[in-house]
């Protein structure tokens, strides 16, 4: 084998893991919302999550990848470590699809059919469709379909590169010599564990053994070995990344390493024990692509099925490695190692942002009820979500920034942009709470007091400024157009009952039923009850503008208003017979 055949073996290489990660990553964008449904649907059940596991790795093709994901989920406390280890052990048997797509390249036979579906035949042909896709089509899902594809090609390409790059070595003897030594059972794994942990994938690791396998002869007793190895050096990724994770998120890239370990222990020991007393008669015969494929599934399968039933065994193992601290430790809100995984990224960044939603309601209505009766307790937890709150910003908008760097498809790069666009008006809600609390404190301290009339005219816009709050936030969990259409109109109403209150509110100063100092107070109270409208018609709009792939707020609201929109004028006048002063 010549330098040139080496240099040529790198670049294959390359190519492999490019296309392969190109590959994963059309899977991914193409899968996004199956990816989004499962995340709803995770489960403490290990039955179910093992499942999870080989469906996600079967779809991005990368189990490295779902290791990582299910390390940032433990460290972002969407999951606990009891959920994580059906997914891991589910990931372990998702990856092996990888391995049977390149066995198609070990196909021999001069029959037609045969030739058709060997990658050399038809790869071209789909490198050929996806770059017409990527050309000519402007459908998101066409487009990651061609990613797919061309991913493919490219990824069998590297697969071609490599194996002619190794072809010589079929007739080294040096190199039979050393594959000779790979078949002692612990250097074979010690030699698939650095290359695995090398290249940071277990599925190109395989692929190279493969692409070896089909110009070189190589027996049995040297390959097991081998891919027993490259299981336990796939782990690798999973510690690197619990890197600077808190215990939780550390005890499962722990555990991933362990059902590894493990289970290639559990293999190797009555394997070998069989061997040395009765004696495999096929260790002896060389491997292919296909027999390569079938070795790895089947062990995954049998650690499998041997590992579940100590999956609390497995847990208590983890937390002997990694033991607990009197020191306590946050539970990340948002975990960068997400990111790569924008489908998942964005779906966490969701979540975090309707749970802010949600404070930042809770915070507005308990606030209001300050006015009827003041209450400590009630300010402190105010107070306390407020700090939340403001945490939530901060943390959103970073994350936010950097996924919007991402090559983001067209459905998430609106919600990207919604979600800016919206935590600051849902942090403003929070602080206008904040000046609604001080307001009622003034009330409280001063023994200050609205006459019978006012409180009557406060109790209506409370009401309907509970109402916009619960349709904004509702509208927004949900992503609810029709529902957040219903905003602006209520909106326009609490604008119209505040200057009403305000006029009236005069009118009884200068008749001396209220005081200058409540009327100061009476003042701001309204101020803060408009501006919290005007944040939640902003939410609104934001969420009806960005679905249709524009942010023209003002443009949108001059035609709702005034060029004859039916719905707004009905609905107006729907809410103005609910709420009369």
């Amino acid at each position: 084998m010549s330098i040139f055949n080496f240099f040529t073996l790198l670049g294959g290489l390359a190519i492999f893991i490019y296309g392969m990660n190109l590959m994963g990553e059309g899977l991914e964008k193409r899968s996004g919302d199956k990816l989004k449904i499962i995340l709803e649907h995770l489960t403490s059940s290990p039955l179910k999550g093992l499942i999870l596991g080989i469906v996600v790795t079967a779809v991005i093709q990368s189990s490295s990848a779902t290791t990582v994901m299910v390390v940032g989920f433990v460290n972002s406390g969407i999951m606990n470590i009891t959920q994580s280890i059906g997914v891991l052990m589910g990931s372990n048997i998702g990856t092996t699809m990888t391995a049977w797509i390149l066995s198609l390249t070990g196909i021999e036979g001069d029959n037609f059919w045969i030739q058709l579906i060997k990658p050399s035949s038809f790869a071209p042909l789909l490198a050929f469709v996806g770059v017409v896709f990527t050309m000519f089509t402007k459908s998101e899902n066409k487009k990651n379909t061609a990613i797919i594809l061309i991913g493919f090609s490219i990824l069998m390409t590297g697969m071609d590169l490599m194996s002619a790059a190794v072809e010589p070595l079929s007739e080294s003897e040096a190199f039979q010599k050393t594959l000779i030594l790979f078949e002692n059972p612990i250097l074979g794994v010690l030699v698939g564990t650095l290359l695995t942990a090398v290249i940071q994938s277990s599925s190109a690791s395989v692929g190279i053994l493969q692409a070896l396998s089909l110009s070189t002869p190589i027996s049995f007793a040297t390959a097991i070995p081998i891919i027993l190895g490259q299981n336990i050096g796939t782990t690798v990724t999973a510690l690197l990344s619990s890197i600077g994770t808190n215990r939780n998120a550390r005890r499962t890239a722990v555990l991933h390493f362990l059902i590894k370990l493990i289970g290639v222990v559990v293999f190797l020991i009555p394997f070998y024990i069989i061997q040395f007393t009765v004696g495999f008669s096929f260790l002896g015969a060389n491997v292919t692509p296909v027999t390569i494929a079938i070795f790895h599934t089947v062990f995954n399968l049998i650690s499998t099925l041997v590992l579940f039933p100590f999956c609390k065994q497995l847990e208590k193992l983890a937390y002997l490695v990694i033991k607990d601290t009197d020191t306590a430790e946050e539970v990340q809100l948002l975990d960068e190692r997400l990111i790569p995984t924008q489908t998942i990224a964005i779906a966490r960044a969701k979540e975090v942002t309707n749970d802010m939603a949600r404070i930042s309601r809770e915070s507005v209505i308990l606030a209001m009820g300050l006015m009827e009766k003041y209450d400590q307790n009630v300010v402190d937890t105010i107070y306390a979500n407020e700090e939340k709150v403001d945490i939530y910003e901060d943390k959103l908008g970073t994350y936010l920034v950097k996924l919007s760097r991402e090559s983001l498809n067209t459905d998430d790069a609106h919600t990207v942009s919604t979600l800016l666009h919206s935590i600051g008006n849902f942090e403003r809600l929070s602080d206008h709470a904040i000046n609604i609390v001080k307001v009622a404190k003034e009330l409280n301290e001063k023994s200050l007091g609205f006459s019978e009339p006012c409180c009557k005219d406060i109790e209506v816009i409370s009401n309907a400024l509970v109402e916009i709050l619960d349709i904004t936030t509702d509208a927004f969990v949900s992503v609810d157009l029709e529902k957040a259409k219903y905003v602006e109109p209520l909106e326009q109403l609490i604008d119209k009952l505040n200057i009403k209150m305000k006029n009236r509110h005069i009118n009884r100063l200068q008749q001396g039923e209220c005081s200058i100092e409540a009327g100061f107070v009476f003042s701001d109270l309204l101020t803060n009850y408009e501006r919290i409208a005007d944040h939640c018609s902003n939410i609104a709009v934001c969420l009806i503008e960005v679905a249709n792939d524009s942010f023209e707020t003002h443009e949108y609201l001059s035609h709702v208003k005034h060029d004859g929109e039916n719905d707004f004028v009905a609905r107006y006048e729907e809410y103005k017979k609910k709420y009369q002063i």
